[in-house]
């Protein structure tokens, strides 16, 4: 419930476009390589995470910034904790 999360609270800010997506094919929005060329800034939540898009969508990723923002997979959709970690570490990548 993070990436739908995530999704949902930085959409609300002006100039963002936030689609969250999960890294497996039984995800709700999986992870495709229009995404990837569509995005600005790819977030994973873990560090298998970003190995995985690194290794699948190598040429893709050039020119992009792909960060971890090492969010264990242990809350709730729109979860208070997992707001909070996510309003704290997204602007260290991107400006809000």
């Amino acid at each position: 419930m993070r990436s739908p999360t995530a999704e949902e609270v930085f959409s609300e800010y002006d100039g963002v476009n936030a689609i969250g997506c999960g890294t497996n094919l039984d995800a709700e929005t999986p992870l495709s390589g229009d995404l990837i060329e569509w995005a600005d800034v790819i977030f994973v939540m873990e560090k298998s995470h970003k190995n995985k898009v690194s290794k699948k969508y190598k040429e893709l990723l050039q020119g992009k910034k792909l960060a971890c923002l090492d969010i264990p997979d242990n809350y709730d959709r729109m979860q208070p904790e997992l707001v909070r970690l996510l309003k704290n570490k997204v602007p260290r990548y991107i400006r809000l």
